[in-house]
């Protein structure tokens, strides 16, 4: 019988299920192809028809989280008479309440945040870092315009905040994932991004 294109479909989300069950559970230097193979009800064949090797299937499940639209915030960041401040607070929370109530994507960041990238997996690395840099450069940009019109406070520049802003998110993400979920994160979250943002206001 000849595979369809929906068969083919339906058996690569299975194989990236089976992937992120097994990934969570083992790590993904321990895990193998086979317990991901037999985790997902198929040959380690089928694995290899859809995916070239661990790495290229570990980056396919990277990119089945969806991360914050950078084209959409930028454009609203670039709007005339826009609230830098305001636009930044409402994306970060929003974000902060995705993460809290979606399983999957707290599962694959933590499979991310523990995994040992050292060889193969090296490439999935550095599609972070390339995320992370355009994150910096978006914010960085928007703040800098807060910055021209007097909006900023001058302690800062538009870069330090830029990355402070987001080593302060990836922290706090970070905390609540690997340490037992231990606060409210939209709650506590959002409360504690409206008292930083409050901070970079010029007086």
């Amino acid at each position: 019988m000849r595979r369809t294109k929906a068969d083919a479909k339906v058996t690569r989300q299975q194989i990236l299920y089976a992937a992120e069950r097994v990934f969570f559970e083992k790590g993904v230097s321990n895990a193998s192809m086979e317990e991901v193979a037999l985790a997902a009800g198929v040959t380690r064949g089928a694995i290899y028809w859809h995916f070239a090797n661990k790495t290229d299937l570990f980056m396919e499940l990277y990119k089945s989280v969806p991360l914050p639209q950078e084209d959409m915030v930028a454009r609203e960041l670039e709007m005339e008479g826009a609230d830098v401040f305001a636009v930044i607070e409402r994306m970060a929370a929003e974000w902060l309440e995705v993460l809290a109530k979606d399983e999957q994507r707290q599962r694959i960041l933590s499979i991310l945040l523990r995994c040992d990238y050292g060889g193969e997996l090296a490439p999935v690395l550095q599609q972070q870092q390339q995320v992370f840099d355009e994150h910096v450069r978006i914010l960085e940009m928007a703040f800098a315009r807060a910055a021209e019109t007097g909006k900023l406070d001058r302690c800062w520049t538009p870069r330090a905040l830029a990355s402070s802003f987001c080593w302060m998110m990836k922290g706090l993400c970070v905390e609540w994932l690997l340490f037992g979920r231990r606060f409210d994160l939209a709650a506590e979250g959002r409360d504690g991004l409206s008292r930083f943002i409050r901070g970079l206001r010029a007086a």
